[in-house]
């Protein structure tokens, strides 16, 4: 058979509050053509489908007509939850969906059986293995006065046992048939960007590629942002998200993995995904951003959002009055700039530079606000220092929907 796998398409996704819609309907036009093109026969897609797990009308809308354009075509398709999406959501049509030859699978299931589908139907030449995000209460169980630590190993020899049941129950009920395991977590190695919800204790019970085994084909990963080849031995890869989700991932070429069964060990592809919106940043001084921003012509489909990164020696009134009118009134088509920060060596107040002049608290998690803070204790060594971060991870830990 011949796979395309993706993930991480976060439909609802905004940028600096500017919606990605049109990008991602212009993605899914691209894909439909690959997907006829390539004669691809199974889509695979590695959670995080929505960006909320309350996602708006607009983003179902757009997820469902998605999937009714798949209709017409001898393509079936697999999606399961990531850890922005809710398990009950996605699942709430699955009935429905699989008169399509769509099979979801949002959440773990109580009988591991339920995570596996074949293809052709009943012929068995390939099985998948649709492993969703997986949360703590699915791979461990709490106790009265575990330590930080210990709900760190937990969660890692909980991701292990969990992939060596699915391969053990593949190895018991299959034979002759290519197996392709897809999951949604972070495996040690891969590089975050700064769009990624940190998972499983801000991502430092990060697993290592040896927990799936060499039992899969191919293993289907979602989560990172970034492509990553986790192992190209053995068929580890992460296809990344197909748009830009943040200024980190501004250098980034965006893919499809195409994978095909029809070979002995399999063949994997990549396939890179047009750009269809610049994701830019301007640094500088004042003046080399604002020569940098008049020069610049965009030639992409949609508009380009940009980011201004200031460097001056001292903070005066005048330059940051600048910055405002060039972001406002810059006239340049097709460029929107969305996000700027400033820094100074010497600023107005005196004050620390923790938290850069105009700098939006709304752009950092509570992590990385507690980082900018912990920087400030000069008086604490390194001990106390990772004591208080892991006293931090723990409080955040605790609370239900907080992002670490």
């Amino acid at each position: 058979m011949k796979i395309l796998h993706t993930s991480d398409w976060h439909i609802g996704k905004q940028l600096q509050k500017i919606d990605l819609t049109s990008e991602m309907e212009l993605f899914f036009d691209w894909l439909v053509g690959i997907i006829q093109k390539e004669k691809i026969e199974l889509l695979l897609v590695s959670g995080d489908v929505f960006d909320q797990s309350n996602p708006s009308q607009n983003s179902l809308t757009q997820y469902y007509d998605f999937l009714k354009r798949m209709v017409p075509f001898k393509c079936k398709v697999v999606i399961t939850g990531g850890n922005h999406d809710s398990a009950s959501m996605l699942n709430a049509p699955k009935q429905i969906l699989e008169l399509v030859d769509v099979k979801v699978g949002g959440g773990a299931v109580e009988n591991i059986k339920d995570l596996f589908f074949s293809f052709p139907d009943g012929k068995n030449e390939l099985v998948v293995a649709a492993v969703p995000y997986l949360r703590d209460r699915d791979i461990r169980k709490a106790a009265p006065g575990e330590s930080y630590a210990d709900k760190i190993e937990q969660i890692r020899e909980g991701l292990k046992a969990y992939f060596g049941e699915v391969n053990a129950y593949f190895q018991d009920n299959y034979t002759d048939a290519k197996f392709i395991l897809m999951g949604h977590l972070y495996v040690q190695g891969a590089k975050n960007s700064d769009s990624e919800r940190q998972i499983q204790i801000g991502n430092q019970a990060g697993v290592e590629q040896g927990i799936f085994g060499s039992v899969p084909n191919y293993v289907a990963l979602g989560h990172i942002h970034k492509p990553y080849a986790v192992s190209k031995s053995n068929n580890i890869y992460y296809s990344g998200s197909p748009i830009g989700l943040s200024f980190s991932e501004k250098e980034d070429v965006k893919q499809v993995n195409i994978v095909d069964t029809s070979v002995k060990n399999v063949a994997v592809s990549i396939l890179p995904v047009p750009k269809f919106r610049k994701v830019i940043c301007f640094q500088g001084t004042f003046n080399e951003v604002a020569n940098a921003v008049k020069a610049f012509k965009n030639d992409c489909p949609l508009d380009a959002i940009a980011e201004l990164v200031i460097k001056e020696p001292k903070e005066t009134v005048g330059i940051i009055q600048n910055v405002e009118d060039l972001m406002l009134n810059h006239g340049i088509e097709g460029l929107v700039i969305a996000k700027r920060r400033t820094f100074f060596d010497e600023q107005l107040l005196g004050g620390s530079n923790v938290f850069s002049s105009n700098e939006d608290v709304a752009d950092f998690t509570p992590k990385q606000m507690f980082e900018r803070r912990l920087e400030l204790e000069s008086t604490f060594d390194d001990d106390k220092k990772e004591q208080l971060r892991n006293a931090f991870n723990e409080i955040m830990e605790t609370i239900k929907g907080v992002e670490a």
